[in-house]
C-alpha cells in the first residue's frame, strides 16, 4: 500500500457499548475475514488505540527493516510491534471489540463516549476527552502550515 493511499479519513464520535465494542463506518471496514490489529499507543503524551490493517501493519515492519537502525535496534523495534499490537476482526454487526484492559488503560470506558479518527492508512480511538485535547493541539493557530493546506 502506497503511503499517498488515504482510505481512513474524517472524524466520527461514537458510543463504546458494555461490553468494550464499537461500530466500524462500513467504508472503513477491512474485508470478510481480514485481521486488523489493534495497537496501543501515545500521542500528545495521551493514551490511544491506533487500529492497522494488515497492510498498515507490514508497512510499519517494512520501514523497520528499511531504517538504518543496527540488527538489534530493528530487533527490539519488532518485537515491541508485536508485543504492543493484538489481532482483531469484525463481528458480523461490524462492531470491533477492544479489549477491556486495553480500552482502559487508552482512557475508554464501557458505555463512553469515543471518536474514531481516520489518520490515511489506519484510524484511531480516542476517549471522547483525549479526543478534544489532540484536536485542540493539532489545529493549534501556531502549527506550521507551509504548504498552505490547512
Amino acid at each position: 500500500m502506497s503511503s499517498s493511499h488515504q482510505r481512513y479519513k474524517g472524524f466520527k464520535p461514537f458510543k463504546m457499548d458494555p461490553k468494550f465494542r464499537v461500530s466500524i463506518p462500513t467504508p472503513w471496514r477491512p474485508e470478510a475475514g481480514a485481521s486488523l490489529f489493534l495497537l496501543f499507543s501515545k500521542q500528545h503524551e495521551m493514551p490511544v488505540v491506533k487500529v492497522l490493517s494488515q497492510e498498515a501493519y507490514d508497512e510499519k515492519v517494512e520501514l523497520i527493516h528499511g531504517s538504518g537502525k543496527t540488527p538489534a535496534e530493528k530487533g527490539k523495534m519488532l518485537g515491541k510491534l508485536a508485543m504492543l499490537c493484538r489481532e482483531a476482526s469484525l463481528n458480523e454487526q461490524g462492531k470491533l471489540l477492544v479489549p477491556k484492559d486495553l480500552s482502559e488503560k487508552s482512557g475508554i470506558e464501557a458505555d463512553g463516549d469515543v471518536v474514531l479518527a481516520g489518520r490515511g492508512i489506519y484510524f484511531e480511538i480516542w476517549s471522547k476527552a483525549n479526543f478534544d485535547r489532540m484536536l485542540e493541539i493539532e489545529t493549534a493557530e501556531e502549527e506550521d502550515d507551509e504548504l498552505g493546506i490547512f
